[in-house]
């Protein structure tokens, strides 16, 4: 099997790059090899390498930053997309594509499913939803598996930014009312790799395309999160506050209850992701 693997050089490809070899022949591709924004270099990188596979973990992230450039943003969460899932179509490829929690409004009480309507909030939320529409208005042999709040240590992301703080400061803010699944993405990388075995036994059923969510189990706020990340890293001199959103003024706005509801990927591929906090422990291992 030959896999393109669009975004090596993000948290999530640098992490699909170390699992992806295990299953089949893959090309690692990042800008300028592609360019998103542009339908030709897309088509040319699709066509010459003809890939079964084409995985986009490509993605303008910069939420607070999409506000002031909305036209960037949408080339390439929505543009992107597209032109991808026009190339794959013409090439008989299958896309995996990563969306967000982000494309719900937040104002809920329960983790979100499949089939909620979205309500995009900001602009970094709606290019993302219009990636997802580009994709299904364009072919159906696609995979949209949204996920949360992804982390590394290798990359910047809000551990990272919770444990450069705990170094200059005895105490930190975090808001209480921001709510979702924390993810890890090595875990989510290996996630994507058994999912993709489990369609090539099955000869990629067309009944298991779609949309899917799969994230950390289980959810939190980012200030439960901020003070686990504090205990693993031994920390304990550092006092984790509470505090709300409207602390801190961001261009943004953020969903306050964006968990997402996993059993759907669950009983179709029969895997499940580990606890967040088993995965939080496991990435701060040393």
């Amino acid at each position: 099997m030959k896999i393109l693997l669009v975004g090596c050089n993000g948290q999530l490809g640098w992490e699909l790059q170390r699992t992806l070899p295990y299953f089949g022949e893959l090309l690692s591709v990042d800008f300028p090899e592609i360019d998103l924004s542009n339908a030709d270099s897309v088509q040319s990188v699709v066509t010459s390498f003809k890939p079964h596979v084409v995985i986009n973990a490509a993605a303008y992230t910069d939420v607070d930053r999409a506000e002031s450039q909305p036209e960037l943003c949408m080339k390439v969460n929505c543009d992107g997309p597209k032109f991808l899932a026009e190339a794959c179509d013409q090439n008989q490829s299958v896309l995996v594509h990563y969306s967000t929690d982000y494309v719900f409004s937040g104002e809920t009480d329960r983790p979100y499913r499949e089939d909620d309507q979205p309500g995009p909030v900001s602009v970094y939320a709606e290019s993302k939803l219009r990636g997802e529409q580009a994709i299904q208005a364009t072919f159906d042999r696609f995979l949209i598996l949204r996920t949360a709040w992804m982390y590394s240590l290798r990359a910047s992301s809000f551990l990272t930014k919770v444990l450069s703080w705990s170094e200059k400061s005895a105490e930190i803010s975090v808001v209480d009312d921001q709510i979702s699944n924390p993810t890890w993405a090595r875990a989510m990388a290996e996630m994507t790799t058994l999912m993709l075995a489990r369609l090539e036994s099955q000869a990629w059923p067309a009944s298991l395309m779609g949309i899917y969510h799969l994230a950390g189990d289980g959810y939190t706020s980012r200030y439960e999160w901020a003070k686990a990340i504090i205990e693993i890293a031994n920390q304990h001199q550092v006092k984790v506050n509470p505090a709300k959103s409207e602390d801190f003024h961001t261009p943004a706005r953020r969903p306050r209850f964006s968990a997402l509801d996993c059993s759907k990927f669950y009983q179709a591929f029969d895997l499940r992701l580990p606890s967040w906090q088993a995965c939080l422990r496991l990435s701060m291992k040393k």
